[in-house]
């Protein structure tokens, strides 16, 4: 069976922090989420932040009444923001790390140190019907304690590897590691999406990870858009993601396939020798 096509799921933190720097009532987040829908987006992106930087709980709310796809709300392991969540409802929520004076969010979840705090967060939104992901690095030991705490799908931090100079023996070892942890999360059952700092010229790569389910994209689609529009922005995108997820599948059946010929020359030569 094929497996299901990749997913794209736009973030459009940056629209509203365009709109607070001035303090306006434009340009409008929940437009430019409309807007994504319309030319191809799988889902909705949000991240409700601590200091209100960008989103505000009027966004959340608006969006969770008008999107026809779905939202997938970011937000810290806090009180205020599971309240939150219980009251909206909303489809996904991806419960990441955060610190005030960050510029974006550094590094992953870590699971294993908050287990306890974590594991009844994952609780409590699953019983508020929530999809529950953990936006964590690709590290065994945090993926499996995201199994443990209860919830049914990570997002791999992809920053280590957007940042490394393409080629390198850094951006290598980080696309191993990225390997290595989806394969993974897929064998214990997880569903696997990625993201942060993924752009137009390293996505394809990680679209080509062994079953991604989705990519969480914000800042280089809105980046795009002041210079072809959102929805030309999103479109491509949305083609590169599909090139690189087709491009996966094919070397996987590629290195299959020449897995099995060896395996059938080695039976061969053998049978061939006990013939004589």
């Amino acid at each position: 069976m094929h497996p299901p096509r990749i997913l794209l799921g736009v973030n459009i933190d940056h629209i509203a922090t365009l709109r607070q720097a001035r303090g306006t009532r434009y340009p409008d987040p929940v437009q430019a989420a409309l807007v994504a829908e319309e030319a191809g987006a799988d889902g909705i992106t949000v991240h409700l932040r601590e200091d209100r930087r960008h989103i505000q709980p009027r966004d959340v709310r608006i969006l969770a009444e008008v999107l026809n796809t779905r939202m997938n709300l970011e937000m810290a392991v806090t009180e205020e923001m599971l309240a939150l969540a219980e009251d909206v409802r909303p489809a996904h929520v991806c419960l990441v790390p955060e610190k005030r004076e960050e510029l974006t969010t550094e590094g992953g979840l870590d699971v294993v140190g908050g287990f306890d705090a974590i594991a009844s967060a994952c609780q409590r939104l699953s019983a508020a019907g929530c999809d529950v992901s953990l936006f964590i690095d690709p590290d065994v030991e945090q993926i499996d304690a995201a199994q443990r705490a209860g919830a049914p799908t990570i997002e791999l931090h992809t920053g280590a590897y957007a940042e490394a100079r393409p080629g390198s023996d850094a951006a290598n070892a980080e696309y191993h590691r990225l390997t290595a942890a989806a394969t993974h999360a897929v064998s214990l059952g997880l569903v696997v999406n990625a993201g942060h700092g993924l752009h137009y010229h390293n996505v394809e790569a990680i679209a080509a990870l062994p079953g991604v389910n989705e990519l969480n994209i914000g800042h280089a689609i809105i980046a795009r858009a002041l210079f072809v529009g959102l929805k030309e922005a999103v479109q491509e995108m949305k083609r590169l993601i599909v090139a690189g997820q087709e491009a996966g599948l094919m070397a996987a059946l590629d290195a299959h396939d020449h897995e099995h010929d060896h395996e059938h020359t080695e039976d061969h030569v053998h049978n061939g020798c006990c013939g004589h």
